[in-house]
C-alpha cells in the first residue's frame, strides 16, 4: 500500500469511527445553527427555551444525515482502497463522487449524475488544498539535509568539548549533572 495514515484505524474499524464523528460533528454544529435558528424564530420572552428547543429537536437530525455521508464516504474509501491496493488522493475524490452520487439516487439519474459531480468536486478540492498545505508545510529535502548536517555538527563539537574537559561523550549524565546543567537558552558567560 501506499502512505499509510497511521493516526487513523485500519479499514474496517474505520468506518465506525468515521460514523461516530460525523455523528458527532453534525449533532455539534446541528445544535449550534438551530440554537441560533431557533432564538431568531421565538417570541421575545422565550427566545432562550425556544433556542434550546428548536436545537434538541433538530441536532440529532443533523446528526444522523452527517453520519449517513460519513458511513457511506468511508464504506467507499476502504471499498477502494482494497481494490486499488492503494491509499491516495485519488481514493477519497471517487469516494465523493460516488457518495454524493448514491445519496441522491432516489431522485433520480439527473440528480444522482449532478451531485456525485458536486461530491467529486468539493472532495477533490479538499484533497487538493490539503495536499498543497502539507507540500508547504513540509520541510525540502535540501532543508532537511542542512538542518541534519548541523545537527551533526553540532554533536561533534559536544563531544569535542567533553573530551577537552576529560569526560566521556558516551556516557550519560548522572543526577548531580543533570540538575545542575544551566538550560541551553540560558547564555552561558565567557
Amino acid at each position: 500500500m501506499g502512505e499509510r495514515d497511521i493516526s487513523r484505524e485500519p479499514c474496517p474499524d474505520r468506518i465506525v469511527e468515521d460514523l461516530g464523528g460525523a455523528f458527532g460533528m453534525g449533532c455539534v454544529g446541528g445544535f449550534l445553527w438551530h440554537f441560533v435558528k431557533g432564538a431568531r424564530n421565538s417570541p421575545a420572552g422565550e427566545r432562550m427555551s425556544g433556542a434550546m428547543f428548536a436545537a434538541k429537536a433538530r441536532s440529532p437530525i443533523l446528526g444522523g444525515s452527517f453520519a449517513v455521508w460519513g458511513g457511506t464516504f468511508s464504506v467507499f474509501d476502504c471499498s477502494f482502497q482494497y481494490l486499488r491496493q492503494k491509499e491516495d488522493h485519488w481514493n477519497a475524490i471517487a469516494s465523493g463522487f460516488f457518495t454524493g452520487g448514491v445519496l441522491a439516487l432516489r431522485g433520480g439519474w439527473r440528480a444522482a449524475s449532478r451531485n456525485a459531480a458536486i461530491g467529486g468536486v468539493l472532495l477533490a478540492i479538499i484533497e487538493g488544498v490539503s495536499a498543497l498545505i502539507i507540500r508547504k508545510a513540509a520541510a525540502s529535502p535540501r532543508d532537511q539535509m542542512l538542518m541534519q548536517m548541523k545537527m551533526e555538527d553540532d554533536m561533534k563539537k559536544r563531544e569535542a568539548e567533553m573530551k577537552a574537559k576529560g569526560l566521556d561523550p558516551n556516557a550519560k549524565p548522572g543526577w548531580m549533572e543533570w540538575l545542575t546543567k544551566k538550560p541551553d537558552f540560558v547564555q552561558r558567560e565567557k
